[in-house]
């Protein structure tokens, strides 16, 4: 199963006495602040979870697979994400 923003709108309505639509108006604010955050060039780390940060790839040579030619990749930004150390362990089982 995948977890999808109706799935923690559902989560959140159930979990909370908030009506349906408070609780994805939430939801959206909480991840339009996320997006915001990280276009503005800032991190965010989240205890117990992981952090997000937004990376430069410099520009690079690459090879089209196809034709096997040479080809220029421009720079870009990345979205990186580095699990906690706790969440590790509770994945592996050692809390």
């Amino acid at each position: 199963m995948t977890l999808t923003k109706a799935n923690i709108v559902d989560t959140v309505y159930a979990r909370t006495e908030l009506t349906k639509k408070e609780a994805s108006n939430y939801v959206n604010e909480v991840l339009e602040l996320m997006k915001e955050t990280l276009e503005g060039g800032e991190e965010i780390k989240v205890s117990g979870f992981g952090k997000f940060e937004v990376r430069r790839k410099g520009e690079r040579l690459g090879r089209n697979p196809r034709t096997g030619e040479e080809i220029l990749i421009p720079e870009r930004k990345v979205l990186r994400f580095k699990v906690s150390q706790v969440l590790k362990d509770e994945l592996n089982g050692k809390r």
